[in-house]
């Protein structure tokens, strides 16, 4: 062994196995083989709790909160009608209540229209009744005006009630030389020949309100002139 070794303590072939220093090459044996221990102790390492997970998938039980999420997955499906049992008697119940609600407004329009048809028939036929009374003072005060007896202050009262009343849309009719028209006209004497008759006198004339005549004229039939 003395003879191996230089003056310096180094032999001159290193490589050579008399060179070699017997407890370095123990230590870095030692040592490798900790480090290959200890690789392969952290490879074989198990984390609990994956290793829980792991178990608890593979025996069919799934932790909590992914049983939370999948329920409410689930819900969510169902809501969006896959199953389609809960959506075919909601539409159905929906187009019900859109059914009824249409049927109430086309009968409410109904209703509002013919209320303000009956308003506005009873407005009409109030102010035809009130038009109506006062049509024998009307004939009072023509009668007067045709003698010359109407003067001075009752002149004016005529011109007010003439005005006031085609004011509200009284309109008379009948005029001598007129056609005869038996809607219209009541004739009490027919003096004419042939097969054409005109108005040859008016007796009382007729009045209408609006298209409602609120009395026929009283006339004398005639040939024409």
């Amino acid at each position: 062994m003395a003879d191996a070794y230089t003056s310096g303590g180094m032999s001159d072939d290193p490589g050579a196995p008399e060179s070699t220093d017997p407890e370095a090459t123990s230590a870095e044996t030692a040592e490798a083989a900790e480090a290959e221990a200890e690789e392969a102790a952290a490879e074989a390492a198990v984390d609990p709790e994956a290793d829980a997970e792991v178990n608890e998938v593979l025996d069919g039980s799934v932790p909590h909160d992914l049983r939370a999420a999948e329920d409410a997955q689930d819900d969510a499906v169902d809501l969006d009608g896959v199953g389609g049992q809960d959506v075919d008697p909601v539409r159905a119940e929906l187009d019900e209540r859109t059914a009824d609600l249409q049927r109430v407004t086309a009968e409410y329009a109904n209703y509002r229209r013919r209320v303000d048809r009956d308003r506005k028939a009873v407005v009409e036929g109030a102010r035809a009744d009130v038009v109506s009374s006062l049509l024998g003072i009307l004939d009072d005060l023509q009668l007067a005006e045709s003698h010359g007896d109407l003067d001075g202050p009752l002149k004016s009262v005529s011109d007010k009630l003439t005005s006031a009343l085609t004011g509200l849309g009284l309109e008379a009719f009948a005029e001598e030389g007129d056609g005869f028209d038996p809607a219209l006209h009541e004739a009490v004497q027919d003096t004419s020949s042939g097969d054409e008759k005109v108005i040859g006198t008016v007796l009382r004339k007729g009045y209408r309100l609006g298209d409602r005549t609120l009395r026929h004229a009283l006339v004398v039939i005639a040939d024409p002139a």
